[in-house]
């Protein structure tokens, strides 16, 4: 029996992609060419979306690739990787930036506070998921180092006001 031993790599994660009820992208990162046109991605994430709205699962297969998802409210949240990939680490990756935006948004995290702090988003993936590689999966260190980019980059009142 021919087994395929796969070299291990760091490139983990594939996208992260939030969308709300309807389906729409909020927010889409690929961190690889699987999907290389825009109209590609539209595709692949209708037909994520139709497959995973109406069921109470967190783990899809879907393309030859592993999808894990939650919702929330009116949002849905994937974290894409390879279909060898391991389930609990894009888990993690998923729970991590979940728990970031809830603490985040006050536990709000909901469409209309999401698009509101979108730069807050851009920030928290980009510090959990690097090119593909998972930085961090601690919601409470990201949520820090995302106060300390944004402080560092706000006028000394506003830095004073979100320390109050």
């Amino acid at each position: 029996m021919d087994t395929l031993i796969l070299e291990p790599s760091l490139y983990t994660v594939k996208a992260v992609l939030i969308m709300d009820n309807d389906g729409e992208r909020l927010y889409a990162k690929y961190y690889d060419d699987t999907y290389p046109t825009v109209k590609e991605q539209k595709a692949f994430e209708k037909n994520i979306f139709n497959k995973t709205h109406r069921t109470d699962s967190e783990i899809a297969l879907l393309e030859g690739l592993t999808v894990v998802y939650k919702s929330n409210i009116d949002l849905y949240f994937y974290v894409i990787g390879s279909s060898h990939e391991n389930e609990l680490m894009l888990m993690s990756v998923l729970n991590c930036l979940f728990d970031s935006l809830s603490q985040m948004l006050r536990k709000n995290v909901e469409k209309r506070a999401l698009l509101e702090n979108m730069e807050g988003l851009f920030l928290a993936v980009d510090e959990i998921v690097d090119g593909g590689v998972i930085l961090e999966s601690d919601p409470q260190q990201v949520v820090h180092r995302v106060a300390l980019r944004v402080s560092t980059s706000c006028s000394p009142l506003l830095t004073f006001i979100m320390l109050l």
